[in-house]
């Protein structure tokens, strides 16, 4: 595999599992020093193990992307280790309820908006200038397909996403001229344990129909693997996509296409 990312840094929030563990491992086996941020340090083991298998190097902290003190503490402590940050994967989030919005509890509410736009707000608001101080960079958000259309039944999440992809395309104008190029992802359906939580909350008796339903109702007849998502990301921050500029990219089998 070419070594697009040779003594380059990536910090990427989400890391412990699915697709932020998988762009991990890419961006190591691409030359990359991972910086890998989750909300429990224990959970990112089997992640730092990936990238050290690659033969990368790899920091693992933990930290509550909705907290700015925690997201600080990831920016310095990779710039403490490493020297600084050339990519940034915006990634974490979480999926929140899926019900009927009448009923939806506030508190969680509270807690998908803290997690999935305030962390990438804070996310970017704290990166960038690391960026700008090595020249600049690329930017990678994760939102969704459900930030490119309604949502009802997970209401807090589609909202988050939307949100996400107007920050991605303000950050892109910001910082554009700086040297920092920022684009958004939106994923569905990928083989992840949020799908999995999905499709329990649409029908708990029977999520693997829900399954099997979605796979059947996609062009490509498929679940997305999120080495496929991270091959995309990788693909963003490399020079190949020199003049790729807040974009906004569906990775979704073809089912926007309809």
């Amino acid at each position: 595999m070419e070594r697009r990312f040779e003594g380059k840094v990536i910090v990427i929030t989400g890391a412990a599992g699915g697709i932020g563990r998988a762009t991990a491992e890419r961006f190591a086996q691409e030359g990359a020093k991972v910086v890998a941020v989750d909300l429990e340090a224990a959970a990112l083991r089997d992640t730092t193990a990936l990238v050290e298998a690659a033969g990368s190097e790899a920091l693992a902290v933990a930290a509550d992307v909705s907290r700015s003190a925690d997201v600080q503490r990831y920016t310095a402590a990779a710039k403490d280790r490493f020297g600084g940050i050339d990519y940034f994967f915006n990634n974490a989030g979480i999926e929140g309820w899926v019900g009927p919005t009448t009923q939806y509890p506030e508190d969680m509410f509270d807690k998908v908006i803290a997690v999935n736009l305030k962390g990438v707000f804070l996310g970017i608001k704290h990166v960038v200038p690391l960026m700008l101080e090595r020249g600049g960079g690329a930017i990678v958000n994760t939102a969704s397909v459900a930030g490119l259309s309604g949502t009802p039944s997970i209401f807090a999440y589609g909202a988050s996403k939307h949100a996400v992809v107007g920050m991605t395309k303000s950050a892109a104008l910001e910082f554009g001229p700086r040297g920092i190029r920022t684009n958004a992802i939106c994923p569905s359906p990928i083989e992840t344990r949020m799908m999995r939580a999905l499709e329990r909350g649409i029908n708990p008796d029977e999520p693997e129909q829900v399954h099997q339903s979605m796979a059947a109702n996609n062009p490509m007849g498929r679940y997305g693997e999120p080495s496929e998502v991270a091959a995309f990301v990788a693909f963003l921050c490399s020079k190949d996509a020199s003049y790729l500029n807040g974009g906004i990219f569906p990775i979704d089998g073809g089912s926007r296409a309809r």
